[in-house]
């Protein structure tokens, strides 16, 4: 069955809860199913770690559709909206995710994406995208947060 995501400020920009199923041996942490709203195609999945206070942005995918999820520690994210002919052009959006406010951010194609580790030690951040990693497709910018 698929889970139903969450609609954010930011048109397109999904929060959908997640499983974390305990067990004695240690817990399953659901992310994504080709099932899922948000779930679009895969084209890689891979894990970022941020240290505490230090902030790692801006990037707008002209193309990629990302499906973030915090496994380990606690990322603040924050969303702003470029894309001009959206409904929410120009509006801005946060929220953090942990294994206990554990959901998948889903960020659409032109959506600006910056994030900040939160949490002391380990904050580790799973993204599973419906695009391989493409330089050319993926733009940048260090200001503000």
């Amino acid at each position: 069955m698929a889970q139903h995501g969450l609609l954010m400020k930011i048109d397109d920009c999904l929060l959908t809860p997640l499983r974390i199923i305990p067990s004695e041996k240690g817990a399953v942490m659901h992310a994504l199913r080709c099932t899922d709203e948000g779930f679009s195609d895969f084209g890689e999945a891979y894990f970022s770690t941020v240290k505490k206070g230090v902030k790692k942005g801006w990037r707008r995918h002209r193309l990629q559709t990302m499906n973030l999820v915090v496994p380990v520690g606690r990322i603040r994210f924050r969303l702003h909206d470029g894309r001009p002919d959206s409904p929410t052009f120009g509006l801005f959006d946060e929220v953090e995710l942990s294994p206990e406010n554990y959901q998948r951010l889903t960020v659409p194609p032109g959506v600006w994406l910056a994030f900040e580790g939160l949490a002391d030690g380990l904050n580790l951040l799973l993204n599973i995208a419906d695009l391989p990693h493409d330089p050319a497709e993926v733009e940048t910018r260090d200001e503000g947060f």
